[in-house]
């Protein structure tokens, strides 16, 4: 398989060494583009109003893998890759293995999904990877996980227009419950902003914050509790999903299948119902006319 391997964490993180050079080992065709530094929490940037640059890596990974170091955005890096530097277009791209988790709404700051995003706008299948631990160097469980999935879905490809956000727990192989298909759900951080005054006595400030705990949800029970009754696809049937952070909690790699499409379906019919929907459709020319 022709991967396109891309990250917010820089060249340098152990992660993507880890992860494109254990698929180039298995006999995949690997080509990384990276940022040159750690891009972290860019969301889906691009860069506009200066040029990117973009310089092949010679030391640290597969003899077999191009890599490059770029000085964009995760999603530039991306978009360079199909536009100027790759010959054909990948048959996946994936972005990872990052170090801390994506869990919940990380993934609309996160530089590593943003990457994996870009493939899915552009009609590539894509997957984002994260260890969840910002201290761990254990990127193997992670990164076999990987090599397990890709083999999965060459026989079942993923429906068009979807991504993967993979979070891998960092803890022994052999405390690793299972594998959940779960739904997105919420972290909060609280932000705060330490004030601070440089040598020429400019003040500055420096965002800093913890996570706060969850939303409170339901303790996650084993496998064989979740019993889906009520009919697919319905809103029901959806909130019986175990979220990402739910699993993660019980020690389980989660895989989330995301999109790049917001619209809030069930907020349509809602909006249409609303006397303010019917009012402002027949105000539209205060005139009149």
């Amino acid at each position: 398989m022709k991967l396109l391997i891309s990250n917010d964490d820089g060249i340098s993180a152990l992660g993507i060494r880890t992860l494109a050079n254990t698929l180039a080992a298995a006999g995949h065709q690997v080509t990384v583009v990276c940022p040159d530094r750690e891009r972290s929490a860019t969301g889906h940037g691009l860069t506009l109003h200066e040029p990117i640059r973009a310089e092949q890596v010679a030391t640290g990974f597969h003899s077999n893998i191009q890599a490059w170091a770029c000085s964009g955005t995760p999603s530039d890096c991306v978009k360079l890759a199909f536009g100027a530097l790759l010959d054909s277009m990948p048959d996946m791209v994936l972005s990872g293995i990052n170090h801390g988790a994506n869990l919940g709404t990380d993934v609309l700051y996160s530089g590593t999904v943003s990457a994996a995003m870009e493939g899915v706008i552009e009609g590539i299948p894509s997957i984002a990877f994260s260890l969840t631990s910002f201290s761990s160097q254990e990127f193997r469980p992670a990164a076999n996980f990987a090599q397990v999935l890709l083999e999965q879905l060459t026989n079942n490809p993923l429906p068009k227009g979807t991504l993967l956000n993979v979070n891998v727990p960092a803890i022994s192989v052999s405390d690793i419950v299972g594998v959940m298909v779960t739904r997105q759900g919420v972290r909060r951080y609280f932000d705060q902003f330490e004030k601070r005054v440089d040598p020429r006595g400019k003040t500055y400030y420096w965002l800093s914050g913890e996570l706060l705990e969850d939303v409170d949800e339901p303790e996650l029970g084993s496998p064989e509790s979740f019993t889906l009754k009520t009919s697919p696809l319905s809103w029901e049937w959806f909130q019986q999903i175990p979220t990402d952070v739910q699993a993660i909690r019980q020690n389980y790699i989660t895989v989330t299948p995301l999109q790049y499409n917001l619209t809030c379906a069930s907020s349509i019919a809602h909006l249409q119902q609303q006397q303010l929907y019917h009012d402002l459709t027949q105000n539209l020319d205060p005139a009149g006319n």
